[in-house]
């Protein structure tokens, strides 16, 4: 199969993943408290990595290489997670996708400063044509407030969680240039389990074991295998593959598969606005990654 539609299969397949994950995760939370679930989910992870370790080989890396690796974990899983569940703990779920939505704006810039990505026409589009959709997305929905239930330290929480994760991009890009993507989310997942154990065991005390329901087990087990393994592996390969900034723009079509996954699975409406708005997020990831011509290519 071709290199460049297999990437874009594996990232059409994470977004997939990483949509139904906030479905998964909102199972999840009915028995788990955040940091226990965010432990069983990248511990389970870990375990898989490290048995295909063994039967593989473990890689011989440098101390340099160890140390952006622990950095990417850190990143993300690491502080994103950390800066998210806080932050909506302050802010509305609403508020927190539009600031999320500024992602691939951080990534196109720290890409042109770090990694001398060119930043053309046609991608600069694509993430101003993401973020409106996202806009039309949230602000479709009818039960919409940006107002009632948002906090200054919230938005500077999930804020942060926008910064750990185009960070984390950037080194992953630079790190691909060497590394393989499985060797990369391996040692994502192994330091990302590692920095939740001392939040786990501050708080598995207030855990109701004899209430976990098997819904909530199955759905830490969805967002082990699919959202982290599977949803990690394949955007890391992705990000060896393409230019940073590009694969950001796909980090947009997240809410998208959100929004219809909770229609199908919760049985949330959706509106005829949020499905255009779904739409455009789409055309924007089209824009974003349609080959350049000769002539734009020598223009850009």
């Amino acid at each position: 199969m071709d290199k460049k539609i297999t990437t874009y299969l594996a990232l059409t397949l994470t977004i997939l993943f990483w949509g139904l994950s906030f479905i998964a995760t909102k199972i999840a939370l009915t028995s788990f408290t955040p940091f226990v679930y965010m432990f069983f989910r990248f511990t389970l992870a870990s375990l898989f990595f490290l048995v295909l370790m063994f039967w593989r080989g473990f890689p011989k890396l440098s101390a340099g290489d160890h140390k952006k690796l622990f950095l990417i974990g850190l990143l993300e899983p690491g502080l994103y997670f950390i800066f998210e569940t806080f932050g909506l703990t302050y802010t509305t779920a609403s508020k927190a996708s539009l600031i999320i939505a500024a992602v691939p704006i951080a990534v196109l810039l720290l890409a042109r400063i770090v990694l001398k990505e060119k930043i053309t026409g046609k991608r600069l589009w694509g993430v101003i044509l993401s973020i409106a959709g996202i806009m039309i997305l949230i602000l479709g929905d009818p039960k919409f407030s940006i107002s009632s239930a948002g906090s200054m330290l919230g938005d500077m929480l999930i804020f942060g969680a926008v910064i750990s994760a185009s960070f984390y991009m950037i080194i992953a890009r630079d790190l691909g240039q060497r590394l393989s993507s499985l060797e990369i989310t391996s040692f994502q997942v192994f330091y990302g389990a590692i920095l939740f154990t001392p939040f786990f065991l501050l708080n598995m005390g207030g855990m109701q074991w004899s209430q976990i329901s098997a819904q909530a087990v199955g759905a830490v087990v969805f967002l082990a295998v699919f959202a982290t393994i599977l949803g990690f592996l394949f955007y890391n390969y992705a990000l060896t593959q393409i230019p940073a900034s590009q694969v950001a723009v796909f980090i947009n079509g997240i809410p998208v598969v959100t929004a219809i996954g909770a229609w199908f699975i919760l049985g949330e409406s959706l509106t005829f606005v949020q499905m255009a708005g779904g739409l455009l997020v789409l055309v924007a990831v089209i824009v974003a990654n349609k080959p350049q011509t000769s002539r734009q290519a020598s223009s850009g």
